[in-house]
């Protein structure tokens, strides 16, 4: 329900401010522009998005299989299901879900995008297995998609390689203060869905896991923001890649020693990925068109310049006001945020405040909206109760943290 009055928001708003333009400043070409973004994005949603997607989903759902067949999985779950148990208390204690989720997040927090979003879909449609009404979001799916949306990634290497290729002194200096506030954005994400669905936070167990992973992101903060620029490279191109490889051959090591036919299992696991594509796509229209209409009317535009005017009456500083296109761009979409900061670098200067700041943003959360279509779309979710609110509270959470941090460092 959520979804269908923000989408009708989108719609609504960007109509209304298009006619706006037109009446008063003769603007004849607004309509055209408003109305070439519905058959751009909508080609975009699915040459660009759907199209590729279909191959890594191929691709990342037989290797689950194969990972699943070989117990894999089942170990991972093992090991993070006294935390996860508190988390998701709805789930069955053994459920193999419990070892996809930890896969999906451990793809999102090395920053490997292809690989979190098929494990992702899978998890969510292990979850939708355990889900008793289907058409409406589960405790369980809320909390996963909340976490998603808050966007924890460890290296954010295509903010990095932005930098670089824009000619920033000094590339990494962004690495620690956008891992302090994506942090904290998942934190948030964490505390808000528990909060709504009256999850005792002071659990000596769930208090000593959130504990531990705060002191390895510290631990990590600490020795990467030692490291050289080169070294960084390295780290996350090396790194992440090389985990990435010890997974699928720990997969298919597992498989073989347990006498499992790995091809047959890939097959097996394969076949859903151009199911689950097909599925999504409507949702990724629907959602993406809406969207660039929004874009497009000039609607966002005249946000932030609210946002400047009333800050500027307030007579607080305005310095961060013209990094905001990337912060509201991001919850609605990736490539359009990433393009906002971007825009930022090359008119303000990759080492300006604003420049910096717009980096901040990028790597502070993800796109909610986006996930949310992609993921509840992907198993028939209608009813998505509050999985907007707690996406969007986690969002305004890295968004503040981002601007205190960019005065901390940088200002």
């Amino acid at each position: 329900m959520a979804l269908n009055y923000i989408w009708i928001g989108f719609f609504v708003v960007a109509f209304v401010v298009a006619f706006v333009r037109f009446v008063f400043t003769g603007d004849v070409d607004i309509f055209k522009t408003v109305i070439d973004s519905t058959f751009t994005s909508a080609r975009s949603a699915v040459m660009d998005i759907a199209l590729p997607l279909t191959g890594v989903m191929v691709l990342w759902l037989g290797l689950m299989n194969i990972g699943e067949r070989a117990g894999a999985v089942n170990f991972l779950a093992r090991i993070v299901g006294p935390f996860f148990r508190r988390l998701f208390p709805e789930l069955p204690s053994k459920s193999p879900v419990f070892g996809q989720m930890v896969m999906n997040f451990s793809a999102n927090l090395l920053g490997l995008d292809n690989a979190a979003t098929p494990l992702g879909l899978k998890a969510m449609q292990g979850l939708q297995e355990e889900n008793k009404q289907k058409d409406t979001a589960s405790n369980a799916q809320i909390m996963f998609l909340a976490i998603n949306t808050s966007g924890l990634t460890i290296i954010p290497v295509s903010i990095l390689a932005q930098r670089a290729i824009l000619g920033a002194a000094n590339p990494t200096d962004i690495f620690i203060p956008v891992l302090i506030a994506t942090t904290i954005s998942t934190l948030t994400a964490i505390i808000a869905v528990a909060l709504w669905q009256r999850i005792n936070l002071f659990d000596r167990v769930l208090m000593s896991w959130i504990g531990g992973i705060i002191a390895v992101v510290g631990a990590l903060t600490w020795w990467i923001g030692s490291l050289e620029k080169e070294q960084i490279d390295i780290v996350s191109k090396v790194g992440s890649n090389m985990l990435l490889i010890l997974v699928i051959g720990s997969f298919i090591v597992g498989a073989v020693y347990k006498k499992v036919n790995v091809y047959e299992a890939f097959i097996d696991g394969a076949k859903g990925g151009f199911e689950v594509t097909i599925k999504i796509i409507p949702y990724l229209v629907g959602m993406l068109v809406g969207i660039a209409v929004f874009r497009a009317s000039g609607a966002m535009g005249y946000i932030i310049d609210g946002f400047a005017w009333f800050f500027a009456a307030c007579g607080l500083d305005t310095d961060f006001v013209a990094a905001l296109p990337t912060a509201f761009m991001k919850p609605l979409s990736g490539s359009g945020a990433r393009a906002m900061m971007v825009e930022a670098m090359q008119h303000y200067g990759p080492d300006s405040f604003v420049g910096r700041l717009s980096c901040l943003f990028q790597g502070a959360a993800d796109t909610t909206f986006y996930i949310i279509a992609l993921y509840f779309g992907s198993v028939g979710i209608k009813r998505t109760r509050y999985a907007v609110a707690a996406g969007l509270i986690s969002d305004i959470s890295g968004i503040i943290a981002a601007i205190v941090l960019a005065y901390l460092f940088f200002a």
